[in-house]
Parts: C-alpha cells; structure tokens; sequence
C-alpha cells in the first residue's frame, strides 16, 4: 500500500515520531524536495521513515559545524564532501549529508 504524501504530511512524520528538532525547516523542505525527485528520477516509491531518514542525514549550519564531527583536512570545503557522500544544500551556508 502506497499513500502519497505532501510537505506538510512529511513535516507531520518527524513530529509524531518525536523528531521535530532533527531537521531546520529549510531543511525539511530541501530533504522532501530531494526525495521527491529522487522517485521521478528513479521511478519508484520511497517508503517514508523518518526514524530512518534521522539515522541516515544530518544537516549542518556550516562547514565548521560539520568539522566538529570529521576532520577538516580531509575536507576543508562542501565542494570535498561531493566525492564522498550525498550532499543536500539548503542555502550558501548549511547543508544536509548522508552520514559516513
């Protein structure tokens, strides 16, 4: 069974699942924008976990944020990560990553 979902279900998701302070707002917004064309890209359906989504992505306000958790010699800018992992940008500062 399938059931299609909007921003606001999604937003509702983390909520319910008591994880409403995962993620900013823009970076809600940008991780659904980035699932929903990832499902036109692919052509299937994405099952929606946000307890999964929360394991997998983290969202930094900015690199020096991101250099708290890994080494900033191996990456000493966004553009470095690129190479190594998923990268959602949500504005010229903070991003989300796949989590390595």
């Amino acid at each position: 069974m399938i059931k299609t979902i909007n921003f606001y279900d999604f937003q509702r998701g983390f909520e319910i699942q008591g994880r409403q302070n995962q993620f900013s707002y823009s970076g809600l917004k940008a991780l659904f924008e980035y699932f929903e064309q990832l499902e036109e890209d692919c052509g299937y359906s994405l099952e929606f976990d946000p307890v999964a989504i929360c394991c997998e992505y983290v969202e930094y306000d900015n690199i020096s944020e991101f250099h708290l958790d890994y080494d900033h010699e191996d990456y000493p800018d966004v553009d470095s990560l690129y190479d190594h992992t998923q990268v959602i940008e949500i504005d010229k500062q903070s991003f989300i990553i796949v989590a390595f």
